[in-house]
């Protein structure tokens, strides 16, 4: 399988890593084009996703078989309203943020995780996602949807200075 990764800091810029992922995979395209909701639109053969915060942005491509889905993204690690709990998270996530040290930094992740999952659910499958569609499970740097249709889509997380960055993936053998 071939991966291609590109990121860059400030505002803009989705597009240009993207297309600077996608020239990883040997692929030189001028136009990644966009969905009805302003999604990219990857070449065929090609799983992909873009994010970015005020100060980063980073786009990811896959190709071959081995994915049906790919999802980023990245948040800045400020913290969130004490409102989006429950607007984010059912009932078990909620318990697992207040748990926790860093309750904001828990949301923040489950957030992410949450945003991740739609972004490579959504583009294969066409499924809108809301945050109560899904119920994450987080060990350790790595993070699995627990319920639903799309249990067993699995993802990672890491947080690097101010930002929380997350990944997942939706194998081909799910679509």
């Amino acid at each position: 399988m071939r991966r291609g990764f590109a990121a860059t800091t400030g505002i803009r810029g989705g597009r240009r890593c993207a297309h600077r992922a996608l020239a990883a995979l040997g692929m030189d395209l001028s136009v990644i084009g966009s969905g009805p909701r302003r999604e990219p639109l990857w070449p065929a053969g090609v799983v992909g996703s873009i994010t970015h915060s005020d100060a980063y942005v980073a786009a990811a491509v896959a190709g071959g078989r081995a994915y049906a889905g790919l999802g980023i993204d990245v948040e800045c690690r400020r913290p969130p309203l004490e409102s989006m709990l429950e607007t984010v998270c059912v009932p078990s996530e909620q318990a697992w943020c207040l748990a926790g040290d860093s309750p904001s930094q828990r949301l923040r992740l489950v957030f992410s995780a949450k945003e991740s999952v739609f972004k490579a659910v959504y583009p294969a499958t066409g499924d809108w996602l809301g945050f109560h569609d899904l119920e994450l499970i987080f060990a350790g740097h790595t993070f699995t949807v627990h319920s639903g249709r799309w249990s067993g889509v699995t993802g990672a997380h890491q947080a690097v200075d101010d930002l929380q960055a997350t990944a997942a993936w939706l194998p081909a053998l799910c679509r």
